[in-house]
């Protein structure tokens, strides 16, 4: 069960930064497509289906927030994350400012992963 839920978390991962940067390249071109009804909602559900693989792998292995520092690293970076998405698609005052923070939660995702692999806080870091 545990291989299972987290190949599904690895797919759900991969679609959601698949979607993030296609939805980020919209924006850059000031596609209308960026406000249809589906590419606005199919990302919550990916998401959601993200957060509980995410939830149950962390139960299953017993490595929570505030007991596993790399997790808890993990979360920090996914809130950060959530809010340069956020400004990066449609809250930023500016398209320069939008792409800004696109790239920025790019990053922020890159150490996510890097901390996932490494099971370091200090995530892509850990091999200086």
């Amino acid at each position: 069960m545990y291989s299972t839920l987290k190949y599904l978390h690895v797919l759900c991962v991969s679609l959601s930064i698949g979607g993030f940067v296609w939805r980020g390249l919209l924006m850059m071109r000031g596609s209308p497509l960026l406000n249809s009804r589906w590419v606005k909602t199919l990302p919550h559900v990916i998401d959601s289906v993200l957060l509980a693989t995410a939830i149950a792998l962390a139960m299953m292995s017993a490595q929570y927030p505030f007991a596993a520092p790399w997790v808890t690293a993990k979360v920090l970076g996914l809130c950060a994350y959530i809010v340069l998405g956020s400004l990066a698609l449609k809250r930023a005052p500016t398209r320069g400012l939008r792409i800004a923070c696109w790239w920025a939660a790019l990053l922020v995702f890159g150490w996510i992963v890097s901390m996932a692999l490494t099971k370091s806080p200090a995530g892509f870091f850990a091999y200086q």
